[in-house]
C-alpha cells in the first residue's frame, strides 16, 4: 500500500480540525477503518462552515448570475453537463471541493488536470466564464470551488434532472497535484469491494455509490474505458461474462481493442437525458464499466438498481441524488480562512 494514502501531509488541510499520527504499514485493515473514520469526519468537520445563501450579504446576484449563464452555456452545448458534473466528483474526490481541478500545471508541478483520469475532462472554459462574470460583479467574493458545485447542480437541473440545494462557503485550495488522482479516485475497472472502501474513505456509503452512479445516465465515455470488458477480459481473448453478449458484439462494432478516441453513450438513447434509464441498463447487463457492472454484485446496491429499473423509481432517484450530491458537496472543504479565494480558476492568487 503506498503511504500517499495515510500521511498527514495528504490531509494537511484538515488538521485545523484534525491531527493524527502516522500509521504503520503493517495494519493495512486498521488504516481502511481509520481512512474511513477520517472521510466521515472530514465531511462533518469543515463542512459546517458552509451554509445555504453564504454570499447573501456579499454578492447578492452571485447564484442567479451563475444560473444564467449556465443556462446560456446549455443552450449552446447541453452535452457539456456531463463533463461538468463528473469535474465536480474529481475535484472532490481529490483533496475535497478545492477547486484543485482547475488548476493548471506548473513547470516543477503537474497538476490534476495533466493525470491520466482526467485528461478526458471538458468544460473548464465554462467554468471560467462564468467565473468572470461574477469577478465583474463582485471581485474577489466567490471561490471557485462553488461556482464548480453551483455549475454542476445547473446543468443537471437544465437537463430536466435533479436539483438540489448548493451550500456555499468552500475556499480554493493551493494545491494541486496530478500523482494524487489516481490515489484517490475510483478508476472503472473498480470491484464492489473496492468502490465501497473508495467511497468510506470519503464519507460516503453504499447508497451514495449506487445513487451517484446513475450520473452515468448522461455523458459518453471513451472506448479504452471499457475494451478491456469486450476483448481479453482474463487475457485469453474472452469478453467479461458479467456483461450482456449481445451487447458485446454491438460494443465491438463501434470500438476496435486499441480505440483510444472513440466516444460511446453510457446510456444510449437517453444519454441527454437525466433520468432512471441507466438502472435499466445496469439490471440488464448493459452498464458499460466494470463498476457499473459491480452494482450487481452487493445486496444493497443490487436492490437499489432493480427497484428503480421501473418508471416508479423516477421521483425517488432524483431526491436521492440531490441528498447524496449535497453529500459529495460537503467533501474535505477549506472554510472560513483556509485557501484564498481565487481570482483566476486556473492559477492560485
Amino acid at each position: 500500500m503506498h503511504d500517499h494514502h495515510y500521511t498527514p501531509t495528504k490531509h494537511n488541510k484538515h488538521l485545523a480540525c484534525l491531527s493524527y499520527p502516522l500509521v504503520p504499514m503493517a495494519f493495512s485493515k486498521q488504516i481502511l477503518v481509520f481512512l474511513v473514520l477520517v472521510g466521515i469526519f472530514n465531511i462533518s468537520c469543515n463542512a459546517q462552515g458552509l451554509k445555504l445563501g453564504f454570499y447573501k450579504k456579499t454578492c447578492p446576484s452571485a447564484e442567479a448570475i451563475v444560473k444564467k449563464e449556465t443556462a446560456s452555456i446549455m443552450a449552446v452545448a447541453p452535452t457539456l453537463a456531463a463533463p461538468i458534473l463528473r469535474m465536480h466528483f474529481h475535484d472532490c474526490f481529490v483533496r475535497g471541493c478545492d477547486a484543485s481541478i482547475l488548476l493548471n500545471s506548473t513547470t516543477n508541478n503537474p497538476a490534476e488536470k495533466d493525470s491520466f483520469p482526467n485528461l478526458s475532462l471538458r468544460g473548464y472554459g465554462s467554468i471560467d466564464r462564468v467565473k468572470s462574470a461574477v469577478e465583474k460583479k463582485c471581485p474577489g467574493v466567490v471561490s471557485c470551488a462553488d461556482i464548480l458545485a453551483l455549475v454542476a447542480r445547473d446543468a443537471v437541473s437544465l437537463l430536466n434532472g435533479a436539483s438540489w440545494p448548493v451550500p456555499l462557503g468552500r475556499r480554493d485550495g493551493n494545491v494541486s497535484n496530478s500523482t494524487e488522482v489516481l490515489f484517490n479516485l475510483p478508476p472503472p475497472f473498480f470491484n464492489i469491494t473496492q468502490l465501497k472502501a473508495n467511497f468510506a474513505s470519503k464519507g460516503l456509503n453504499a447508497k451514495d455509490l449506487v445513487v451517484l452512479s446513475g450520473g452515468h445516465t448522461i455523458g459518453t465515455s471513451h472506448c479504452s474505458s471499457f475494451t478491456n470488458r469486450l476483448y481479453n477480459f482474463t487475457g485469453v481473448g474472452d469478453s467479461d461474462p458479467s456483461l450482456d453478449s449481445n451487447y458485446v458484439a454491438r460494443l465491438k462494432t463501434r470500438c476496435s481493442a486499441t480505440d483510444t478516441t472513440t466516444l460511446v453513450e453510457m446510456d444510449p438513447g437517453s444519454f441527454k437525458t437525466f433520468d432512471i434509464e441507466y438502472y435499466t441498463l445496469v439490471a440488464k447487463r448493459r452498464g458499460l464499466f466494470t463498476s457499473d457492472a459491480a452494482l450487481l454484485a452487493d445486496s444493497e446496491t443490487r436492490a437499489y438498481v432493480t427497484s428503480h429499473a421501473t418508471p416508479q423509481g423516477s421521483k425517488d432517484f432524483l431526491k436521492d441524488f440531490a441528498k447524496s450530491m449535497v453529500k459529495m458537496g460537503k467533501i474535505g472543504v477549506l472554510t472560513g480562512s483556509q485557501g484564498e479565494i481565487r481570482k483566476t480558476c486556473a492559477f492560485i492568487n
